[in-house]
């Protein structure tokens, strides 16, 4: 069920929910500004979770929350990840820092699950996957990693009239994803023009950020159309320090000082990454009769960024840490090498033919990179889909029919590195190949409402889908993943007498692939389909004027692993006038898709400063099963809540709802299995790995339960002609690992499932409107968290926790001249980061620099709020 408003109120409500929903109807032109839509609230129709057309937010059996366009408007960032973070509680991302891929497609989590455990939708239709599987390993993706879900960043605010919030389970009305709920962002039909202009930067003078962004729309008896365009610019931030090994350099070698990376700054930058783009949505309908309608709608995307890797040292030297202990800051292994350029004489019966002569023609790589070198990550992502439908009513009968299709792509490459094993030929840059998904759906839904004597008629929906899903790797550059000529260790030999050689040692072998990142091979690139068929039915109905009930069930038959059953119970009961009960049970499932069974990524990592290989191979890749994989089955979950509405006075409303989420058969990334010599001997296709690597897959590894409590208070007030309005979102979740695989599920995993995400997360909005003035204030509250993958445990307790924090959030905006809102405003007044990093047993820090050995002050993902602090902007609006 969704309900369409703008209100503060919906606003609020929409504070504290996880999860959101889908809609049938068309979405809701947002309040004129000075308009208290708040005072309508009683009448806002909600469809979200149901076929009906007569529900309201107090008489839905389901909890609906909705987001509206002002309170999107009024959030600093163009990004509608970091917009959802700032407003719904149990919304959680993290920043991502240095995250390989997933630094350009974050993964969300809702109520501790991950991102592709939410159904997202546009105008009630499902939108498309990202083409990215989370496969980084970490903290950074410790809650969505493995997960590969949209990419809802490619949706421009200012096309949005509302995002509806349907905070329980609805795979049985929607199909596969919607375990958490469904998140529902309906698009903008009203008539006119608007243009946003904004401009900030961090209190740190870093981070400028830039949004141009403009909405048209033009409306008739003929139907209607709406345009949307935004160009966002976001520049770097960075909150590490400097490298012990790269301060030692610039002391030791001051004439070379400046040659570092990023000189003079750090030269690996802990920071959100510049990136630029532009995204734009078109929403459209053409009126074929009085009660039938043509419609499309759709998104086109762009946006590149560019991140900074982990530094290279090109020397060694050692640093004392904070416990007085001497620590190696070890040079990159490839600059210790020297590569011997002259081939053995032909014929010569001493010097073998594949030998090379120990003499003065050689190469080191500090002749290419003399102080060492940051690698930099380019990520270029692209989001087209579109919708076409046909729709409309006769008497009490409706019908929708539509189709979906839909591609994202996400284009790797890098620079500023080297693929080690050509030596003295390598390049400097590389392409990786595109990671591409595709989707195609059609979607046949109907309802008709039948008048049985009940107290309101039986609304009987049924429909029918089809799905489509096709993941693609297309091949890099050659040097991007291949073995060069130094793949293998040189035999040297030297001359003793004229004519005469005796061998003289080995060189080190080098790994293979660019320094960072493997691009893909044409063995390993290829397409992955995935086909499925669904059809579902839904009863719905008041029983008496008091007790509402549904049920709905669905069946679906998917061609790579069979078939899928699911149902769901909700009702609602009306003990008086201002006071309801409302409970649900369901059953869900998320299908695995054919990029987390097929994906295959071979990456750079670090331990301790350490590299070494990590590669992501698909189930039914010879390594993976080498290492015990099967074929991934669907997760599956029950769902339960309960919940009550709680209206004493017209203006005040409390709405608290308890759930919990029995999720089995978890898909996730292994533990990572190191790489031996009689593994590479067993498995030579493990060689771009190498003796040292590790190897990961994806498998239905553990089992969850997710217990928690949404609670949203609300009250309106008019004080001396100023309008007041406050709400306080509280949400509490908490996750316990009920069962795992020791084998592949780690003890570090199971921490950042349950602690990753703080547990309690609350929001206190206050709006104070006089006329054209209006100043808002929001308090935020997030209780504490760990990050066990990353800063370790022992005997499972981990051995940081980063303490509870308060940031504020404030604005103020004057409308003049009718059409023109000025706002000036500030994210984070007080400038609050998280915990600094503390020597641990598993972190050491530098007096040197004051940070890590790479440079970190902060938890590298940034914790529920991010570690840039402080940001100010001003805001121009233009509206007709």
């Amino acid at each position: 069920m969704i309900r369409y408003t703008t209100s503060t109120v919906a606003l609020t409500v929409a504070l504290l929910s996880s999860t959101a929903t889908f809609a049938q109807s068309d979405p809701a032109i947002p309040a004129a500004p000075g308009m208290n839509s708040d005072a309508a609230i009683a009448n806002d129709i909600v469809v979200l979770g149901t076929r009906r057309t007569d529900r309201t937010l107090t008489n839905s059996a389901s909890p609906v929350d909705v987001i509206s366009a002002q309170e999107l408007a009024a959030q600093p960032s163009a990004n509608m990840i970091d917009a959802l973070k700032n407003i719904v509680p149990s919304f959680y991302v993290g920043q991502n820092a240095i995250s390989d891929a997933s630094t350009f497609v974050r993964s969300p989590s809702l109520r501790g699950l991950s991102g592709d455990q939410v159904l997202v939708m546009l105008n009630g239709k499902r939108y498309n996957r990202s083409a990215l599987v989370q496969v980084y390993g970490g903290s950074d993706t410790g809650l969505g990693r493995g997960a590969q879900g949209p990419d809802i960043s490619a949706i421009p605010a200012l096309a949005v009239s509302n995002i509806q919030v349907l905070r329980e389970g609805a795979t049985a009305q929607y199909g596969s994803d919607a375990i958490a709920g469904v998140l529902n962002y309906g698009l903008r039909e009203d008539q006119g023009i608007e243009l946003v202009g904004r401009a900030g930067q961090y209190y740190a003078g870093d981070g400028e950020s830039y949004q141009i962004a403009g909405n048209a729309g033009l409306k008739g008896d003929w139907g209607f159309i709406n345009v949307t365009g935004e160009y966002t610019d976001d520049g770097q931030t960075s909150r590490g320090h400097q490298r012990p090994s790269a301060a030692n350099f610039a002391n030791n070698f001051p004439d070379l000082a400046s040659q570092l990376p990023n000189y003079p700054d750090p030269v690996q930058i802990w920071g959100s990454s510049p990136q630029h783009g532009f995204k734009s949505v078109v929403n459209a309908a053409l009126n074929v009769t009085s009660d039938s309608k043509i419609y499309f709608f759709g998104n086109f995307a762009k946006n590149k960024g560019d991140q900074s890797f982990n530094y290279r040292p090109s020397v060694s030297s050692t640093a004392v840490d904070s416990n007085g202990v001497v620590r190696n800051q070890g040079a990159n292994g490839a600059f210790n090498n020297t590569f011997y350029l002259t081939p053995c004489p032909a014929g010569n019966a001493t010097c073998p033919t594949d030998g090379f002569v120990v003499d003065g023609n050689t190469f080191r790589f500090a002749e290419l990179y003399p102080a060492g070198f940051t690698p930099r990550f380019v990520g270029k992502t692209e989001e087209i889909y579109g919708v076409v439908g046909y729709k409309g009513t006769a008497g009490n009968f409706t019908y929708d029919l539509s189709g979906t299709w839909a591609r994202n792509t996400l284009s790797l490459s890098m620079y500023n590195s080297a693929n080690f094993s050509y030596g003295p030929d390598t390049q400097t840059s590389f392409n990786f190949g595109d990671l591409i998904q595709k989707e195609l759906n059609f979607n046949a839904d109907f309802t008709y409402a039948m008048d049985l004597g009940l107290a309101a008629p039986l609304t009987i929906s049924a429909g029918a889908e089809y799905r489509k899903e096709t993941y693609e790797q297309t091949a890099g550059d050659a040097q991007s993943y291949g073995a060069g000529p130094y793949a293998i260790a040189q035999q040297l030999y030297t001359q003793t007498a004229p004519g005469v050689y005796s061998f003289s040692g080995t060189s080190a072998a080098q790994g293979v692939g660019a320094s960072g990142y493997a691009g893909t091979s044409p063995e390993t690139a290829g397409k992955f389909g995935q086909k499925a068929y669904a059809a579902y039915i839904g009863l719905e109905t008041d029983i008496t004027d008091a007790l509402t009930v549904g049920a709905a069930g669905r069946y679906e038959h998917y061609n790579t692993f069979g078939d899928a059953w699911v149902g769901k119970f909700n009702a609602l009961y009306k003990l008086a006038d201002i006071f309801s009960i409302r409970g649900s049970i369901g059953t869900g499932f998320h299908a695995p898709s054919p990029g987390q069974s097929n994906v295959s990524i071979v990456t750079t990592s670090f331990n301790n400063g350490v590299a070494f290989q990590s590669g992501t191979y698909p189930t039914n890749n010879p390594v993976a099963q080498y290492y015990g994989a099967t074929d991934l089955s669907p997760e599956k979950s029950t769902n339960y809540g309960l919940g009550f509405i709680f209206e004493p006075a017209p203006a005040m409303t409390l709405t608290v709802d308890a759930y919990q989420i029995n999720l089995r058969d978890r898909i996730g990334l292994t533990q990572p299995f190191g790489v031996t010599a009689a593994d590479l001997a067993a498995q030579p296709a493990l060689l771009p790995v190498g003796i040292g690597g590790q190897v990961q897959y994806f498998t239905n590894g553990f089992r969850t339960r997710t217990r928690g409590i949404d609670a949203v208070a609300t009250w309106r007030i008019t004080l001396a002609e100023a309008q007041l309005n406050f709400s306080l979102a509280y949400n509490y979740n908490k996750t316990k690992v009920t069962g795992y695989d020791t084998q592949v599920v780690s003890t570090a995993q199971l921490i950042d499932a349950e602690n990753l995400a703080p547990k309690h997360r609350a929001v206190f909005n206050a709006s104070w409107t006089l006329d054209n003035l209006s100043f808002t204030v929001r308090e935020n509250y997030y209780s504490s968290w760990t990050s066990a993958q990353d800063y370790g445990q022992t005997n499972g307790v981990p051995n940081q926790v980063f303490g509870s924090k308060f940031t504020t959030d404030l604005e103020l905006s004057y409308t003049f001249a009718d059409h023109f809102t000025l706002a000036v405003g500030a994210q984070n007044f007080t400038d609050e980061k998280p915990d600094r990093l503390a020597p641990t047993s598993s972190v050491a820090i530098y007096p040197l620099t004051g940070g890590t050995s790479d440079g970190q002050v902060y938890p590298r993902n940034g914790g529920p709020f991010g570690f840039n602090g402080g940001f100010y902007y001003t805001r121009l609006r233009v509206k007709y």
